[in-house]
């Protein structure tokens, strides 16, 4: 399980990223206080990221990203400091990505998502899901051992929804998560994808219809 850091000071969010990160299958490790953060990474850095805050008690962000960074751990800003000079100093110096808050939740997790799969180190695992077996390295989908054909965007919506399991996504959100944020087109196009998934994988009652809103994968 990927180990993330949230480093932010506002108790209420910290706790909701934390929770929403415990949802999407990461283990989040709080604090909120700068310095203290600080004294407690000479000691562990087994991290796979941290969301960091700039405006921090005891140090603030920008001084905790060269720590970061000297021990191999990626940075994803997350602040209230939307000005140009400040998110150019951000990036420059060497973090992930920029998120200027407020923020929608399913936003961030995308963007953890990107940041890890850019900079992950270790071998993709096998994802299990009742008798179905997905393989990131290879990209192959197994139903009771035997391979599933799946279209390229179908492996991929597959994988989305395995991300964001147990939480509800709207066909927009599934859109943009798979052709882009700016992406205009007719999100009946999620529909035929999870039709095909549902059909393949035996799955009618996994990838599940949110009446009016979307879909969501339900699984233990």
């Amino acid at each position: 399980m990927k180990k993330i850091l949230v480093i932010e000071d506002e108790t209420a969010i910290n706790d909701l990223i934390c929770m929403n990160l415990e949802v999407a299958g990461y283990e989040p490790i709080p604090f909120f206080d700068g310095l203290k953060f600080s004294r407690h990474l000479t000691e562990h850095d087994d991290y796979d990221l941290a969301l960091l805050d700039i405006m921090l008690p005891g140090k603030d962000g920008f001084e905790l990203l060269g720590e970061l960074k000297a021990h191999g751990i990626p940075v994803i800003y997350l602040t209230a400091k939307g000005d140009l000079p400040s998110k150019v100093k951000g990036l420059r110096s060497g973090a992930e990505d920029y998120i200027v808050k407020p923020f929608e939740m399913l936003e961030l997790l995308v963007r953890v998502d990107k940041v890890l799969d850019r900079t992950r180190k270790d071998a993709p695992e096998e994802i299990r899901i009742r008798d179905v077996v997905i393989n990131e390295q290879s990209r192959t989908v197994r139903k009771s051992g035997v391979e599933v054909s799946l279209q390229p965007m179908e492996y991929n919506c597959l994988l989305t929804f395995w991300k964001y399991r147990n939480r509800v996504i709207t066909r927009d959100q599934i859109l943009n998560i798979l052709w882009g944020v700016d992406f205009e087109g007719e999100s009946r196009t999620v529909d035929v994808h999870v039709g095909n998934l549902r059909k393949k994988l035996d799955f009618g009652d996994v990838i599940k219809t949110v009446p009016r809103v979307g879909y969501r994968m339900e699984v233990s």
